[in-house]
């Protein structure tokens, strides 16, 4: 059976990281890693109190908390390391049951990375956000204009195989990273597939569609690293 680890950037996400952690399907996962990047609240305490690793990454950015959970899970031994490296956010806006639809295509031999799609899925309105939407819409064009591969989101809910994951060397550290690794993959014609995930609401307010500098930082961000890798 293949080992699978959880990776869970985590930023002032005390209210709602003990809940993700719960619902993940302890019966499919080896570890559970938070990395908690830079945190002013409880974020690291409530994590370990839930029964996860916690990592600590103290310079802010996305991309710098998944790179700190890539290099713990494959430093281990050989014989300890996963096949399988999930992401998820911290804010419960994806739904961690949904785990096994997403781990599927990989466990079936059909894919060596899959993204969790939630515009295919079912979403509780206003989850995402008009600008969210737009930027998926364009970014995914950009995509497939450019890489000749058609995704329908960027959704932070992926599972990718370790090995797979370390060939595509990835570098981002902030905004670009969801982009980069889908980028990355067209160019190495690596097995890629989307499933329909459902996504909700998320915990507090996100720090980056939840304002106006945010949200142009990010597409700034987006763009600029699909015409990098081109």
């Amino acid at each position: 059976m293949a080992s699978i680890t959880v990776i869970i950037p985590a930023y002032n996400e005390e209210r709602s990281i003990a809940k993700v952690v719960a619902a993940i399907p302890a019966n499919l996962i080896s570890e559970v890693i938070v990395v908690n990047n830079n945190s002013t609240d409880h974020t690291a305490a409530v994590a370990q109190a839930a029964g996860a690793t916690v990592l600590h990454e103290p310079k802010p950015g996305y991309g710098h908390a998944c790179l700190k959970g890539i290099a713990y899970a494959a430093s281990k031994p050989t014989h300890e390391r996963a096949d399988i490296i999930v992401f998820l956010d911290g804010d419960f806006s994806d739904y961690p049951g949904e785990m096994p639809v997403v781990l599927e295509p990989i466990l079936a031999g059909e894919a060596d990375m899959v993204i969790g799609s939630r515009v295919l899925g079912n979403r509780e309105r206003g989850a995402l956000l008009p600008q969210q939407l737009f930027g998926n819409w364009l970014a995914t064009k950009l995509l497939r204009w450019l890489y000749g591969v058609t995704y329908t989101d960027l959704g932070p809910f992926r599972a990718i195989k370790l090995d797979t994951l370390l060939a595509l060397d990835m570098q981002d550290k902030t905004y670009g990273w969801t982009v980069e690794m889908q980028a990355k993959a067209a160019k190495k014609s690596m097995r890629s597939v989307e499933v329909p995930v459902s996504y909700r609401k998320r915990i507090g307010v996100s720090k980056v569609s939840g304002t106006v500098k945010g949200s142009v930082m990010a597409g700034y961000k987006i763009i600029l690293t699909i015409f990098k890798y081109r």
